[in-house]
């Protein structure tokens, strides 16, 4: 599977087989992906932190990294990465739990993460597995506990790997990585029209000052931490 993004097609992801209360990879997993690719992933150590559908964790698993580990809250995201990697025969081990389920023994090279980090108000109505894009009132629900988590899980050198929207707060991502010890910076960006879920959120987004009256598209945007060696 290929995404094209501004017009051009990135990233030919694994096929996936997908049901409705798991989160289809869209642009934002194409992007990321595209990141992993420039990293260099052949022979290390891979841990991919709210898996989905699986779908980096095998684009890792692609690539030729020694193990891939994955992790998702979610029953069903589990058991649809469990089956995509299974039909693909890629070797990879899916964990159900939060960012501290894994031993405090394991270690990894690289995270890569594609989080939900949609603003959502409690007076939002939700959709029928929400949770995989629904991030608390400023988006960042997930994000700010994975920035922490992600530390600790990384070999000294290591590098973490995530995606967001501008509207989750990209400064803040950067800044709060830094404060936990990464050399952070953004690596990827691309502009994509507003999907559904955006769509109906637009409202909200104006009335946090995120989103002109007319707004209909949003930057996508990767962030690199790279471990420091101390």
């Amino acid at each position: 599977m290929s995404v094209e993004i501004g017009g051009v097609t990135v990233a030919q992801l694994p096929r996936t087989w997908v049901p409705p209360t798991v989160y289809r990879p869209q642009q934002d997993s194409a992007l990321i992906a595209t990141a992993l690719l420039h990293e260099g992933v052949a022979g290390r150590d891979v841990l991919d932190l709210c898996t989905g559908s699986g779908v980096l964790a095998m684009t890792a698993a692609t690539l030729g990294a020694a193990r891939v580990v994955a992790v998702d809250i979610s029953r069903a995201a589990v058991l649809t990465a469990r089956l995509n990697a299974w039909r693909n025969r890629l070797s990879v081990t899916v964990h159900r739990g939060n960012f501290d389920c894994l031993p405090a023994t394991e270690s990894f090279d690289i995270i890569v993460s594609n989080p939900p980090y949609v603003p959502s108000s409690s007076a939002t109505p939700s959709a029928v597995g929400a949770q995989r894009w629904d991030a608390g009132d400023d988006g960042r629900s997930v994000l700010d506990p994975l920035c922490d988590r992600a530390f600790d899980l990384l070999r000294p050198g290591g590098t973490l790997l995530v995606v967001q929207s501008e509207f989750s707060g990209e400064a803040r991502t950067l800044e709060r990585l830094q404060d936990r010890g990464f050399d952070a910076k953004t690596v990827q960006r691309t502009r994509i029209p507003f999907g559904p879920v955006l769509s109906s959120r637009r409202p909200y987004l104006r009335e946090l000052g995120l989103c002109e009256p007319n707004c209909d598209d949003e930057e996508l945007i990767v962030i690199r931490g790279k471990k420091t060696l101390k």
